[in-house]
């Protein structure tokens, strides 16, 4: 078994429940990590024994384009997606968080994280 880990993938998108987060918009960061067996890839070097992250990533854009409400929404349309794809992964979770959100002080980033 092995992990497959993208870190810090940057959006910019239109996600919150403020009229105004969907029409001004943030910056949001999405994490997915994920377990497989890498034992053939290991051997082959072959991409197509092994799992194709440019479509995990891909998946997490088209995702991160598409306006909801709530981070969970988006979490959730993400994991269901790779898991539909990837059958093979386990363990799949995804976060997004939200930069700087609007929440009347000083806040880094809101979180949220889901595993799959």
């Amino acid at each position: 078994m092995g992990k497959i880990e993208l870190c810090g993938m940057e959006f910019f998108a239109h996600h919150g429940c403020f009229e105004e987060e969907k029409i001004v918009g943030n910056y949001f960061l999405v994490d997915f990590s994920a377990e497989t067996d890498m034992e053939l890839p290991s051997q082959t070097d072959r991409l197509e024994d092994a799992v194709n992250y440019q479509i995990i990533y891909d998946i997490a854009k088209e995702e991160m384009a598409v306006s909801s409400d709530l981070l969970e929404h988006v979490v959730g349309r993400i994991g269901r997606r790779v898991k539909a794809t990837f059958p093979q992964l386990s363990h799949i979770t995804v976060s997004v968080s939200k930069m700087q959100p609007p929440l009347g002080g000083t806040v880094h980033c809101s979180k949220i994280t889901m595993t799959f």
